[in-house]
């Protein structure tokens, strides 16, 4: 597969799924949308609310904070992971020293780029676990309800999952977000 990139290249719609459960978790992740969504190779277009969440895979850990993003990016599938990869390091997440599923101060996951399909050893598009995760559905279905994928609407995903433990967070006030760069 050929990786658009650069200013030429037509921007593609891609779902992007950001948590974490250290630290100053909400501070983290309006930096690392921050950093992820540079308005050039990557645009934001909706950004979900917080999301409370209780924590899957490993439970014997903090909650988490997840929200969903929807973006026009430039970057090819490969390069939108390479920047994830980039500011997850950036951020403080040791992908070699922590523990699968376990505590992290963030974590960027592709979950849609376009229609396209990809099986490779460290990327799957779409994202092969989305149907089980409550997490990602509960904030993707705020901002992309009728965004087909896998031949499914993200809606109608979010209704059929159980979402017990999952909680809106109120909106945080402008004195409580850190400074923009």
């Amino acid at each position: 597969m050929t990786e658009p990139s650069g200013s030429d290249a037509a921007p593609v719609d891609a779902l992007i799924s950001l948590g974490g459960n250290i630290g100053d978790v909400r501070a983290t992740l309006d930096r690392a949308v921050d950093l992820f969504c540079d308005g050039i190779a990557v645009r934001l277009k909706a950004r979900s609310a917080d999301y409370a969440t209780p924590p899957w895979g490993v439970t014997d850990q903090p909650p988490f904070v997840n929200l969903a993003l929807s973006v026009d990016t430039t970057l090819g599938p490969r390069g939108l992971l390479e920047r994830a990869l980039a500011v997850e390091a950036r951020l403080g997440r040791e992908r070699a020293r922590s523990r699968r599923w376990g505590p992290r101060p963030v974590d960027i996951d592709i979950i849609a780029y376009g229609d396209v399909s990809l099986d490779e050893p460290d990327l799957h598009l779409p994202h092969p676990r989305l149907g089980e995760r409550a997490f990602v559905l509960v904030p993707l279905a705020e901002i992309v309800p009728n965004r087909l994928i896998g031949g499914r609407r993200v809606g109608d995903l979010a209704r059929e999952i159980d979402a017990a433990g999952i909680e809106r967070l109120p909106a945080r006030q402008a004195a409580e977000r850190p400074a923009r760069p």
